[in-house]
C-alpha cells in the first residue's frame, strides 16, 4: 500500500464524539443517531431523495437487468435489475474535506 493507512470512524466513534460534543449522555446520542439513520433507510426504501444541506444527498437510482459473465466459467448470465443509493458530497462538506 502506498499510501499510509487510514483510520475508519464506526458508529460507537460518532456517539463517542457527539456526546463528546455536546454533553449529551452516550446512550440518548446513540438513540438519536438510531432514529436519524432509520428515518433515512425509511425515506430512501420508500423511493424518495433525502437532502442534508451543506452535507450531502442521499438517492436512489434503479440498474436495469443486463448480461453478465461468470468470471470463473466465462458463461453468460442475466443480472436482475436491482436499486442502488447513491451519495452525492454537498459543498459544506466538500470544502472541509478538501481545507
Amino acid at each position: 500500500m502506498t499510501q499510509a493507512a487510514k483510520n475508519v470512524l464506526g458508529k460507537m466513534d460518532l456517539v463517542d464524539l457527539i456526546a463528546a460534543q455536546s454533553g449529551a449522555k452516550k446512550t440518548e446520542v446513540n438513540q438519536a443517531l438510531n432514529i436519524v439513520l432509520e428515518g433515512i433507510t425509511s425515506a430512501l426504501a420508500q423511493g424518495n431523495d433525502v437532502n442534508i444541506t451543506g452535507f450531502g444527498k442521499f438517492k436512489v437510482a434503479q440498474r436495469p437487468e443486463r448480461q453478465g459473465r461468470n468470471p470463473s466459467t466465462g458463461a453468460a448470465l442475466t443480472i436482475k435489475a436491482s436499486k442502488q443509493v447513491s451519495f452525492a458530497v454537498g459543498a459544506g462538506l466538500k470544502g472541509s474535506v478538501n481545507s
